[in-house]
């Protein structure tokens, strides 16, 4: 099949892809379109605005840049690097109800879209381009938890239990489409809100994998209508980041969030070898470069 994928230039994204895309290139026509934020940034709080750095800004500004012009990969590739398994290189894709957006969808020629963490709403023109419609992988249990952060949701209410929800994209709604499975995972208090997202993915990607399979085989994907509207979020307040922090908990455990970034580099030899700039991801390092990130 001819697979159009949208995601967002975030580090959740490009972990979820480094798990799809190896998996699915071989037997797939593959074409990816990123778009640059979730939301606006007008009423971003600081806990989140530091969240983005760590998510987003690091990532995309400093150590993927870095990456690619040394022309070197690690075990997890850039969004760059993921050339090899794509029809052409990625393209962002932040109007795709423009007219010019449409066009791009349309010229990927896809049977099927699947959506990973976009951060834009599908309007019902872009919705019936992919003959077999266009799958949603929400980072939450749906119909309790609709719209962003669903795992900082969860956590704040106390939950056990994590998850991820395969869903049809029916219509421009958030979050509200025939529902294809849900995998759920316990909640581990002890990891921070990086962590827990990114736990989210293997089960995820290997659902949006084994939902391919069945379409390739003409298999019926069962699904239903969720009972119940649940519950619409937006970015959280002030307070409730707070009261996030008064529970215990933290955004980035940042000697794991280290750990995660190293596995982006190659080898330490090879590293000396290419004289690559280096980048200090120590919690000293990355608060030094969040505060250079805040200056204008």
């Amino acid at each position: 099949m001819h697979i159009t994928l949208l995601a967002n230039r975030d580090l959740h994204s490009n972990y979820a892809l480094n798990l799809l895309l190896p998996r699915l290139a071989n037997d797939h026509s593959l074409t990816l379109f990123l778009s640059d934020t979730v939301g606006g940034d007008s009423n971003r709080r600081p806990d989140l605005h530091w969240l983005q750095f760590l998510e987003q800004t690091l990532c995309n500004d400093l150590l993927f840049p870095t990456l690619d012009r040394a022309g070197v990969t690690g075990e997890l590739l850039t969004f760059s690097a993921f050339e090899t398994f794509l029809e052409q290189p990625w393209a962002p894709l932040n109007d795709p109800n423009s007219e010019a957006g449409l066009a791009a969808l349309a010229a990927s020629s896809p049977d099927l879209l699947i959506s990973l963490r976009y951060g834009r709403i599908l309007q019902p023109t872009a919705i019936s381009l992919p003959p077999r419609g266009v799958l949603n992988l929400h980072s939450g249990r749906l119909p309790r938890y609709r719209g962003v952060m669903a795992t900082f949701r969860a956590m704040l209410a106390g939950d056990t239990l994590l998850g991820t929800t395969l869903h049809w994209i029916d219509d421009a709604s958030i979050d509200t489409g025939r529902i294809v499975n849900t995998h759920t995972e316990p909640l581990d208090p002890q990891r921070c809100y990086l962590s827990n997202v990114l736990s989210l993915y293997e089960t995820g990607c290997t659902a949006i994998i084994d939902a391919i399979h069945a379409l390739s085989a003409d298999e019926d994907l069962s699904s239903h209508q969720a009972t119940g509207a649940g519950d619409y979020f937006s970015f959280p307040s002030a307070s409730e980041c707070q009261a996030f922090r008064a529970a215990g908990y933290i955004w980035a455990d940042l000697a794991n969030f280290a750990t995660i970034l190293q596995r982006y580099h190659p080898p330490a030899e090879a590293a000396v070898q290419l004289d690559l700039p280096r980048i200090d991801f120590s919690k000293g390092g990355l608060l030094t470069l969040y505060r250079a990130a805040l200056q204008p």
